[in-house]
């Protein structure tokens, strides 16, 4: 770790002294790309955060969002006995937060991955909730390559793994596959907690004298300079050389901590949380008094640690996890102290809140080890050096922004392949991206917590949130063929992607958070990429009227293979009354009708294959799809026909167009008899216009009514009950007729279940 020279003279400038080495490296550490937001800051503003029913914005561990009730109103937790709060009259919240641990698992998959998890799990229990959903959108290299498996396995394996055993359901994500990604690939977990008003908790710290304790496992040499290792671009000896910067999970600790957490909230003996992640202590408790416009004065000795001879660097940066630093009254440490050790978890008081300057003394050149602390012993006294004496603010806010130059990549050609139709059916189909990813969620307990009424492998998750009578939809992920082909459009598109997931269900919008994934933002290129995914992401959240209330960048996703796409990571919140919602799958109704909602390409017959899986796979370019022009009245609109009893199943259409939606709507028990116009079969099938939506409903002309003025109708048949999907053509241009049984498309749609197990 070393201090940029430019930052060391401004430390220096500020300080009126050399930095010591401590200092130095608390400095950059914070003032790095991963913690300090120096290139995306600038840009950050474009995001609408707040809204009616936003209590705690940007800024914080985890967004608060207050959630309706059954009617529509601010919701009440009420003293129903099937709610679990059991208190009258309070407002029901969810706190939602986002992490990337995108370095570390390239490293160490298993730990990285696992640590994501933890990370943004801590995240919300220091706001005072209780974690009840995950959502994990992973992105790696071509599937057909060895490190590529290894890394998805591997990673699939650590999320598996850390939220199985803390107890938390993972209900939704996504998986994408592209060849950018092969030296770097992309962890980015969200997680969504539940609370009440009375229970909420910042990570602001209130008042000199309040003592700063440390809760949880003891502290170790893992993950030092993890912050700054995640601000620069993967090296090729990065999986041996940078292990250390990695660090080592503790799920069964973390299950401790949440508990914990749980019953210290409970008591109210928590005046303000930071869990340790990025920067470890030095991170959590600087920032912590830094909101709270103080200081603190930390004896960092007091650390209960688990290795011997800890220096006072290592003890600050050391990003050891399953950590939590509260702020506590001085009459309530013993109490703080007992649940600690009802949960055997390590617990210190390691200082106190000031309304000065944060400082952080040692004792000695030798730190006291966990077990010095138990012997009872009586110690030597030992000098005590100031090792860090800053303006907390100035540590956490005074980095300067980056200015840098973007260059606008030119808008491609249109330059399409000549396939055969069946052909590129089946290898669409089949393709990693759009093929079934049920060997990654199996791997899942998305029933723990009996929250989860719609589960993963549908295009949205719903919790039941029985506190106030909603479900809450939950959909994250983004499109990498979309934002490589067009980062601003593409971006937009993933926001409706999403928006659409959870309108098929019957959910509306209500709030998201976004991972902004980059590559290095100094190569000018890269760094118009990155504004385009920013200005796009946050025009359309804009349009839905879903405002972003939080999230996380990651830039530097460079190495020796070249920058990754530009990664527009979306998870988006909806919320419905009930927890019910149509199945994807049509039911053998032969009184039923299949409509198309929302293909403008169809109508106009002028398709853009930009972006697409069929492109990707087959090679070719070509412009974006053009997006709807009221894309809110769509996704209203779209809500309320998934409601309504006449609607028998509903499914979205997007990765691999209308090809993969209508295969994947089929069963062993119920196929499809699909008529669509011939003029161009490959880009009826194939384009990926976000906004669409599949409908078989026994009432298409309330659905056609419904949608009148606000998106185009198609009717293109009607389910059979011989389990095949049967495309039939018909023009003057081209007559054709394509069939597949449902064991042929299972079959083909099992590629990654085939090929890991």
């Amino acid at each position: 770790m070393s201090l940029a020279d430019s930052d060391r003279e401004l430390v220096v400038s500020e300080l009126g002294r050399e930095p010591t080495p401590a200092e130095a490296a608390l400095f950059e550490n914070l003032w790095s790309e991963h913690c300090a937001y120096r290139s995306s800051r600038p840009l950050l503003s474009a995001f609408e955060s707040e809204g009616e029913r936003v209590v705690v914005g940007p800024g914080d561990d985890a967004a608060v969002v207050a959630l309706p009730n059954e009617n529509g109103d601010a919701s009440s937790a009420g003293a129903d006995s099937d709610r679990a709060s059991g208190r009258a009259d309070e407002t029901v919240y969810i706190t939602m937060g986002i992490e990337s641990h995108n370095h570390p698992s390239y490293v160490d998959p298993f730990d990285g991955a696992a640590t994501g998890v933890g990370g943004i799990v801590r995240d919300t229990l220091s706001m005072g909730a209780y974690p009840i959903a995950l959502a994990d959108s992973l992105y790696f290299g071509e599937f057909d390559r060895e490190h590529s498996k290894y890394l998805f396995e591997g990673v699939v394996e650590g999320i598996s793994h850390y939220g199985n055993c803390i107890g938390v359901p993972t209900v939704a994500g996504s998986v994408d596959f592209h060849p950018d990604y092969e030296g770097n690939p992309l962890v980015n977990v969200a997680c969504v907690g539940l609370l009440t008003e009375d229970r909420l908790v910042t990570a602001e710290a209130q008042e000199p004298g309040n003592k700063l304790v440390l809760v949880g496992n003891a502290t170790g040499r893992d993950g030092l300079g993890g912050a700054s290792f995640a601000s620069e671009d993967l090296a090729e000896d990065a999986e041996t050389e940078d292990r250390p910067a990695v660090q080592v999970g503790d799920p069964y600790a973390e299950k401790l901590l949440i508990e914990a957490n749980e019953q210290l909230v409970d008591e109210g003996l928590i005046e303000s949380a930071r869990d340790l992640g990025a920067a470890g202590l030095g991170g959590a408790s600087s920032e912590m008094v830094a909101k709270g416009s103080l200081g603190a004065r930390i004896e960092l000795e007091r650390v209960h640690q688990r290795e011997p001879n800890m220096s006072p660097l290592e003890i600050l940066l050391a990003e050891s996890q399953e950590r939590m630093c509260y702020e506590v009254k001085p009459e309530n440490v013993d109490r703080v102290r007992e649940i600690a050790e009802r949960f055997d978890l390590g617990c210190s008081v390691i200082g106190e809140v000031t309304d000065g300057n944060y400082v952080c003394t040692f004792e000695g050149s030798e730190a006291r080890s966990a077990s010095d602390d138990s012997s009872g012993e009586q110690r030597e006294p030992r000098e005590r050096e100031t090792v860090v004496d800053v303006d907390a603010y100035f540590l956490g806010e005074g980095a300067p922004m980056n200015d840098l130059e973007t260059e606008p990549q030119p808008e491609p050609e249109t330059d399409l392949p000549d396939v055969d139709l069946e052909e590129a059916l089946e290898t669409v189909i089949s393709s990693p991206n759009t093929a079934s990813k049920r060997w990654v969620y199996r791997q899942y307990d998305h029933e723990v917590g009996v929250r989860t009424s719609v589960p993963p492998g549908d295009d949205a998750a719903i919790v039941a949130i029985r506190e106030c009578g909603v479900g809450l939809a939950i959909s994250s992920g983004a499109a990498p063929n979309w934002t490589s082909a067009a980062p601003k459009e593409g971006a937009k598109a993933v926001a409706l992607e999403n928006a659409t997931n959870l309108a098929v269900k019957g959910a509306t919008p209500l709030a998201a958070v976004d991972c902004l994934n980059g590559g290095n933002p100094e190569k000018p290129e890269v760094y118009d990429g990155f504004k385009g995914i920013v200005d796009g992401l946050a025009e359309m959240c804009a349009e839905l009227s879903a405002p972003v209330v939080g999230g996380n960048v990651s830039l530097y996703n460079d190495s020796v293979s070249g920058p990754i796409p530009p990664t527009p990571t979306l998870a988006l919140v909806g919320t419905k009354a009930g927890y019910d919602a149509p199945p994807p799958s049509v039911e053998p109704d032969h009184d039923a009708t299949l409509l198309l909602v929302g293909d403008r390409a169809l109508e106009s017959g002028e398709f853009r294959l930009g972006g697409s899986e069929y492109l990707a796979l087959f090679g070719g370019s070509d412009r974006f799809p053009a997006l709807p022009e009221n894309p809110a009245h769509l996704i209203e609109t779209l809500a309320a026909v998934a409601n309504d009893e006449a609607t028998l199943a509903t499914h979205d259409v997007s990765h691999g167009g209308l090809a993969v939606a209508l295969a994947e709507m089929v069963t062993e028990d119920a196929g499809l008899e699909v008529s669509l116009p011939a003029d161009d079969p490959t880009g009826t099938l194939f384009h990926e216009q976000p906004g669409r939506a599949l409908i078989q409903t026994a009432d298409p002309e309330g659905v056609r009514e419904a949608f009148d003025g606000v998106a185009p109708v198609a009717d293109l048949g009607a389910a059979t009950d011989d389990g095949s999907l049967r495309l039939s053509f018909a023009g003057d241009a081209h007559a054709e007729t394509i069939e597949l049984e449902a064991a042929t498309i299972e079959n083909l749609r099992r590629t990654i279940e085939r090929e890991l197990e």
